[in-house]
């Protein structure tokens, strides 16, 4: 059995694990990092990339469907176009290969050495690896757990068959007819949306009382809206419960959108997409030979990613909420420097999240809610039908929002609903890194025709005196 040793050995080639490695490595850290699938995680490999790549494709598709016969009020008339969804797949499976191979030369460009196989710690200095040629021990001053997080798999729609994940749907040869999904959160909606764009019959059951229940109903407001336009049916208060007996379509408890009334209605569909929800990974990489104190399922750590054993830090969705990648890789630089002696903390006050929905939605900082429950608020929302780019870009759904602090205007959130708002989240996230005033947004200038000046406007809008509405 081969054994090396390292002064830092990290657990999983995800997002936040391969950035720990890669920077780690930078700073002259003898690095060895560990991976039984292929590099990047779940967020290249079957989550972020490959599923914004099939909306995008979805959204190309929708735009040369609609100039077929006409349409169009841009004057563009085309034949009517044909998916070949094997293709589109293709297309998705070389970019990933392309970013796989791309992790993997910066990874050795760093210096750091990958092992490719499955970790279980002995204790907490050493783990075991099972590779394809054997055993091999690794021993390590210091160990970052990067295990990521799995889908929830409900006991009565285990996948397999009809019943599918956001994996595999990711993966399918072509647009099923009918498709059916479980649970109205983000994952749910986007995928959805983009079988609806390809021509897929979607309907969507949700137990709460509305979809994408993290996020304020006016923000999600114009979602609705165009999940309404695109013939996507919403079952709220909707329970599922099983396959039919002949597997060809989803049973749920409720028949007019209301819970609680006992019956039992079929929802026809080829495929059954299940998405209520992912799991940290905990277990099989040997967690009760270190014992750790837990948050709930999750990994406990403090304000610098340790855990409650020294020596053992633990970043990204196995410690927590919320699941994403890019708090996995501020969290798994920051965990790199500190191994190498750079004192280092980590400021949680902007973490922006995105949900690639049609329309977008972003967010960052505080929600209106959880801003007035700290005390009076200014709010300033600018509607994008105001916004001359976003109409010529045929998207005039949507606003920006700014909340502030009423006395001293310090801006304590800011959110967005609109076409192509993912690429304002980097604007959001540095005003309120850099502790951003109401008049510093409204004196900033944003360039024109942009909906970036959204962003201006809705700052002068709380001050009182927008420019533009």
């Amino acid at each position: 059995m081969k054994e090396i040793s390292c002064k830092l050995l990290v657990i999983g080639a995800g997002p936040g694990g391969y950035i720990c490695a890669i920077r780690a490595g930078q700073l002259g850290v003898d690095t060895v990092i560990v991976e039984a699938g292929k590099p990047g995680g779940t967020c290249l490999n079957v989550g972020c990339i490959p599923s914004k790549a099939l909306i995008h494709a979805a959204e190309e598709f929708e735009k040369v469907s609609h100039m077929a016969g006409g349409k169009s009020p841009l004057g563009i008339v085309v034949s009517a176009p044909v998916l070949d969804l094997s293709k589109t797949v293709a297309w998705k499976d070389g970019i990933v290969s392309r970013l796989n191979s791309g992790v993997a030369g910066l990874l050795k460009k760093a210096g750091v050495k990958t092992v490719h196989g499955w970790a279980t710690f002995r204790d907490g200095k050493t783990v075991e690896v099972e590779t394809e040629t054997g055993s091999q021990v690794i021993r390590a001053e210091a160990i970052v757990i990067a295990t990521g997080s799995a889908p929830v798999e409900l006991p009565f729609l285990p996948f397999g068959g009809p019943v599918i994940s956001s994996t595999d749907a990711l993966a399918l040869s072509e647009v099923p007819k009918r498709l059916a999904v479980v649970g109205g959160g983000y994952i749910g909606l986007e995928l959805g949306m983009a079988f609806a764009r390809m021509g897929a019959r979607v309907t969507v059951v949700e137990a709460l009382p509305r979809v994408l229940a993290q996020y304020d109903a006016e923000l999600t407001r114009p979602v609705g809206k165009r999940l309404a336009a695109l013939g996507v049916e919403v079952m709220l208060g909707a329970k599922a419960k099983g396959l039919s007996k002949k597997g060809d379509a989803l049973l749920i408890e409720s028949s007019d959108g209301k819970a609680g009334d006992g019956k039992s209605v079929e929802v026809a569909a080829d495929k059954v997409l299940v998405t209520v929800g992912r799991k940290p990974v905990t277990e099989g990489w040997g967690l009760e030979q270190i014992d750790l104190d837990m948050s709930g399922k999750f990994i406990r750590i403090d304000d610098q990613c340790r855990t409650s054993m020294r020596g053992v830090f633990a970043i990204g969705d196995v410690t927590g909420e919320p699941m994403l990648a890019h708090r996995a890789m501020a969290q798994g630089e920051m965990v790199a420097e500190i191994v190498a002696g750079h004192k280092r903390s980590w400021d949680k006050r902007s973490i922006p999240a995105v949900c690639f929905t049609d329309p977008e939605l972003v967010t960052s900082g505080l929600s209106p809610e959880e801003a007035k429950a700290q005390g009076e608020v200014k709010i300033g929302l600018f509607p994008f039908a105001a916004n001359g780019r976003a109409m010529t870009k045929q998207g005039e759904d949507g606003f920006v929002r700014v909340v502030a602090r009423a006395d001293n205007h310090l801006v304590l959130g800011i959110q967005a609903v609109g076409q192509g708002v993912s690429e304002l989240s980097a604007a959001f996230g540095l005003a309120l890194e850099m502790g951003a005033r109401l008049e510093d947004i409204a004196g900033t200038i944003h360039a024109h025709p942009t909906q970036g000046e959204g962003f201006q406007e809705s700052a002068l809008k709380a001050l009182g005196h927008a420019l533009h509405i």
